[in-house]
This record gives C-alpha cells, structure tokens and sequence, in this order.
C-alpha cells in the first residue's frame, strides 16, 4: 500500500521561502511521475509542479521561476522549493504519486492517484 506523507509547511510572510517534504513508502514507482498539488478553500484543486523518472520537470503558470521541484529516489522522497512566496500560494499542499492503472487526475501527462494528508502552507502580506 502506498503512503505519502508531507512535512515542511508552515506560515511565513510574502517574499519568503520553504520547503516541502514528501515521504513516499510502499511505492515502486522510481520510473513514474511525483507531483505536486494544492487547494485554497472555495477552490478545486490545482496541479503545481511534476517531476518525471528521468527528473524532467513542469510547472503551472502562477509557480513557474520561484518553485522547484525536485525527487530523490533513493530516500523515496520529493521535494518543493518554493521562493518568493506570494499570499496567493495560500493552500493546503498535497503530494502524489502516479497511479497509472487507477489514478482520476491529470497533470502534464501524468496520471495521480495516490495522495499526502496535506501541510499548510499561509503566506501573509
């Protein structure tokens, strides 16, 4: 069964900086897509970033140039690194794994199924 667990959220004010962490367990999927999600309340979910085996990345529109994403399998762990945080970024985070046989959201290509609890992350200006 596959797990995914977030670490690093937080509060900080327009302009600064963290750094997200995803724990993925019981996942062989070192040759298929991570990514990263969020969703402010009110509002779907929205895709932020994907990083694919070959450590190829995209990003969404609004995060592209100030957030990094970054995966290292052999601590089966994903990274965001996001800078100049904006009080827009206000959002749950989720992290994801691709499920290719079962998974319901796209993004860039890939196909997400499994899923984090979430970490906060609010940004004030």
């Amino acid at each position: 069964q596959v797990q995914l667990v977030e670490s690093g959220g937080g509060s900080v004010q327009a302009g600064g900086s963290l750094r997200l962490s995803c724990v993925v367990s019981g996942y062989s999927g070192g040759d298929s897509c991570l990514g990263w999600f969020r969703q402010s309340p009110g509002k779907e979910r929205e895709g932020v970033a994907v990083i694919y085996s070959d450590r190829s990345t995209l990003y969404a529109d609004s995060v592209r140039g100030r957030f990094t994403i970054s995966r290292d399998n052999a601590k089966n762990t994903q990274y965001l690194q996001m800078n100049s945080l904006k009080p827009e970024d206000t959002a749950m985070y989720y992290c994801a794994a691709e499920e290719p046989q079962h998974g319901v959201t796209w993004l860039f290509g890939c196909r997400f199924g499994d899923w984090g609890q979430g970490t906060q992350v609010t940004v004030s200006s």
